[in-house]
């Protein structure tokens, strides 16, 4: 590749964070922002100085100069938007969940594969430093033979845009299902989930979902290790934590139980407390820094640095992993397979929880 992909950011809440990588980053160039409330647009683009700005989405998906779009608008948005850009032409970047129907999910798929062009799910939860750290533990063999893992996802939604209120909590299961997952090296090929508790009727009317709590044990693909997942959103009081653990025959990493605790590994039955190390060594030094920073400051905060500590310093790893799977023509780490088998725990969980624990199994959407 001899000139800078071209790159245009959508949605420009939590997306601004992604401005200023895309603008140092070696091999790219931010050359359009959408945003539809004109105002906003304005106000972001000026302030960043980027030249080319949208209100309307099928404008900027004309527009020939741009290569890359990288989505980050609200959730029942992402099918419509993924699709119409891979079949524009596009390389797609989404945030998560790729959708919230399997046939919203297998339309990514299908689009994909036809456009020839990369989709890439902006899963933060498998670029945190604590997720690169315990992967080299498991590489290096301190964790040890995998036993169990569990991931855990608890956030109050309360004061979020409308379209999350009562949103069933497995919708948005990727940051707990895709961690335990990619320690276990595989997709998981079945799901069961219990639903606990009740939320407000008025919540529970949106969606149909009465539950406070989903609760889901995956089975994955070729391995005997399970793995469970646990979720909330509204109505159940727990300081916010995106979380995992991995359950090993040599070592066991656990999650700090509160923010600044410390996690720890059990070693035997010794535990452990211990800080987990930055990974900008594994960036170009041009973005190496948006590990630690990004765009907001303290008097301006996106809700979900407010709440989740900076998504553990991922943006820049996940803007540079979709980059130069393009340049190096390769599938990305969180690939359209990938993206969908994660998506679809989430989407066949809470059907499970509707049937009072039904064993479902995952589709297979690598054919």
């Amino acid at each position: 590749m001899t000139k800078p992909l071209r790159i245009a950011l959508v949605g420009l809440g939590f997306g601004a964070e992604f401005i200023p990588i895309y603008q140092a980053h070696p091999n790219t160039e931010l050359v359009a922002v959408a945003q539809r409330d004109s105002e906003r647009l304005r106000q972001v683009a000026d302030r960043f100085g980027v030249p080319k700005r949208y209100s309307d989405y099928a404008v900027l998906l004309a527009d020939p100069d741009i290569d890359a779009v990288h989505i980050n608008t609200p959730i029942p948005l992402h099918a419509e938007q993924t699709v119409a850009a891979l079949e524009a032409g596009k390389h797609v970047a989404c945030t998560v969940p790729m959708a919230t129907t399997l046939e919203d999910c297998r339309a990514i798929v299908a689009a994909a594969r036809r456009s020839g062009r990369t989709y890439m799910m902006m899963e933060t939860a498998v670029y945190t430093r604590e997720f690169l750290h315990v992967r080299d533990l498991v590489e290096d063999g301190t964790i040890g033979r995998i036993q169990f893992l569990r991931g855990a996802h608890h956030q109050e939604m309360a004061g979020w845009p409308g379209y999350w209120e009562g949103l069933p909590p497995m919708y948005y299961a990727t940051h707990a299902v895709a961690p335990v997952l990619a320690l276990a090296g595989g997709l998981a090929d079945s799901v069961t989930c219990l639903g606990s508790g009740r939320v407000s009727d008025e919540l529970a009317s949106r969606y149909g979902s009465p539950f406070a709590v989903e609760t889901a044990l995956m089975t994955v693909g070729g391995s005997p290790v399970r793995a469970e997942v646990a979720r909330s959103l509204f109505e159940t009081a727990r300081e916010y934590v995106e979380s995992f653990t991995v359950f090993g025959d040599r070592a066991t990493f656990e999650w700090e139980q509160t923010a600044g605790a410390g996690h720890v590994l059990h070693v035997g039955e010794q535990p452990q407390r211990f800080t987990v190390p930055d990974f900008a060594h594994l960036l170009p030094p041009e973005i190496a820094r948006f590990t630690l920073r990004g765009v907001y400051d303290e008097d301006n905060q996106h809700l979900s640095f407010a709440q989740g500590d900076g998504h553990g310093g991922s943006h820049p790893h996940l803007a540079h992993e979709f980059v130069q799977s393009i340049i190096e023509d390769r599938p990305p780490a969180v690939d359209v397979t990938t993206a969908a088998n994660w998506t679809a725990v989430g989407i066949w969980a809470h059907e499970s929880a509707l049937r009072d624990g039904a064993r479902i199994d995952i589709p297979d959407f690598t054919g």
